[in-house]
């Protein structure tokens, strides 16, 4: 069905609802709508718009009516800082429930095959609205990653910190700013611990540094979890692989899938409808929605989905998502949502909750930062791979050194500038800032002391 007349259906399906003090079902429906659409199609709308927050179901018996939500728009989740929708708070409280009381189930590869996408939509039109309105930066009509790369520093950083703390990592954000500035392990914690921070600068420099090529595909998605699983799993040779055995959920009542014939297709078809899908939000949700529950990977699957969900907020240079101050519990509770009920209301809540105050976040630390050099940031590459060979070979700055290497690099009508700004980086060159140049800390160390014993 083309979009135009879905929105129409849609429509006429929401004014006839709202006319009904006591909901109605989709018998009911159908018959006002006629052959405008078929009683399949119309089951579809129905979960697209309950999925939505625009709608919401009541079974009793075999039969199901839909109503509109109360009109309360923010009503929050006791503990949670987060504002949670009517929707939301109603998926809170089912998943709540002791685990006895919760209905196992099994993947459900329905959810999946109903969205269709630029048709289907987990985000409301005004939510999109709100998150563009929020999100857009000065750099959107520049190249794909502009923003991120301006940011980078505090991004590796802050969504480091806070998606390993989603996990359970105790790392606190300054031991993560020491680990990834400085290479400085914090004591007292787990070798995992230390090698899941540096997993998530590794992917997220990935993702940054392939912006112009980056799309949501197949190869994408099993490399971050390549990079993010690194060191982590019992069996090196899962990492980067679909999983060929079985796994379960903590506290959970759902069962993944097991075969592996079926966990392939349905990754495929993952990647192929986030892939089609053209507006930047609703791709990044329907990728945070449906990773975790496929659970396609022995391990790490969470992770993989929130580093994927920035696919196109930093292709579009929009402001990206590092999850910082999101409550676990809130987080958690959104995914088992997902898995048990296949409704995403709350951790569209959380997903919306948390792009606002990273929009926030990320906006005042810009606006600090001032107007980047655009010289610096169009070389930007060249400058670090620069500099990292004459560090590498313990070369103290000149301009001969630097030309030498320059030369290949770098247009020659912007030579002269790039030597001189070469010079001037490798001579504030200090122990807090080498890792801007992907510089480990004994080459930087190796290099101050030869520079010293020749000065």
């Amino acid at each position: 069905m083309p979009k135009r007349l879905s929105d129409e259906i849609d429509e006429q399906v929401l004014a006839h609802i709202r006319n009904s003090t006591e909901g109605m079902g989709i018998e009911a429906l159908s018959s006002l709508l006629g052959d405008n659409i078929s009683r399949r199609s119309l089951q579809r709308r129905l979960f697209q718009l309950v999925a939505a927050g625009r709608l919401i179901n009541e079974k009793k018996g075999r039969s199901t009516r839909y109503f509109f939500p109360p009109l309360a728009e923010n009503i929050r989740g006791d503990e949670n800082s987060i504002p949670l929708s009517p929707s939301g708070i109603e998926v809170q409280r089912a998943v709540r429930k002791p685990q006895t009381e919760r209905t196992p189930v099994s993947y459900h590869r329905e959810f999946l095959d109903q969205y269709r996408p630029n048709e289907s939509k987990y985000l409301t039109s005004e939510t999109i609205a709100q998150l563009t309105r929020i999100g857009r930066t000065l750099d959107s009509e520049r190249p794909a990653g502009t923003y991120a790369r301006h940011i980078l520093d505090r991004l590796l950083v802050d969504l480091s910190w806070a998606s390993s703390q989603l996990e359970g990592n105790t790392y606190s954000l300054l031991d993560t700013r020491r680990l990834i500035e400085y290479g400085q392990e914090a004591e007292g914690k787990a070798a995992a611990e230390t090698q899941m921070i540096l997993n998530h600068k590794a992917a997220i420099e990935f993702l940054v540094e392939s912006a112009e090529e980056l799309e949501i595909n197949r190869q994408m998605i099993l490399n971050l979890h390549a990079l993010l699983s690194d060191n982590l799993l019992p069996d090196p040779g899962a990492s980067g692989r679909l999983r060929r055995i079985g796994v379960g959920i903590t506290d959970s009542v759902y069962h993944p899938l097991e075969v592996p014939q079926l966990i392939e297709e349905c990754f495929q078809q993952v990647v192929d409808t986030a892939a089609a899908i053209r507006e930047p939000f609703e791709q990044a949700f329907f990728t945070m929605v449906h990773l975790p529950y496929l659970q396609p990977f022995e391990d790490v699957n969470k992770r993989v989905s929130r580093l994927a969900a920035n696919i196109p907020l930093i292709r579009y240079n929009l402001c990206p998502l590092s999850f910082v101050d999101v409550p676990q519990r809130a987080y958690i509770e959104g995914l088992l949502g997902v898995y048990e009920l296949n409704r995403v209301e709350l951790l569209r809540d959380v997903f919306v909750w948390a792009y606002e105050r990273s929009s926030q976040h990320y906006a005042a630390i810009r606006q600090s930062l001032g107007e980047p050099d655009r010289f610096r940031l169009r070389f930007r590459s060249e400058l670090i791979e620069v500099i990292g060979e004459l560090v590498r070979r313990l070369t103290r700055p000149s301009v001969e050194e630097v030309t030498a290497l320059a030369v290949s690099r770098v247009p020659q009508e912007h030579l002269d500038d790039f030597v001189r700004m070469t010079v001037k980086e490798l001579e504030n060159l200090h122990e807090g800032n080498y890792a801007r140049f992907r510089l480990r800390p004994s080459e930087y160390e190796a290099w101050r002391g030869a520079s010293r014993r020749t000065s």
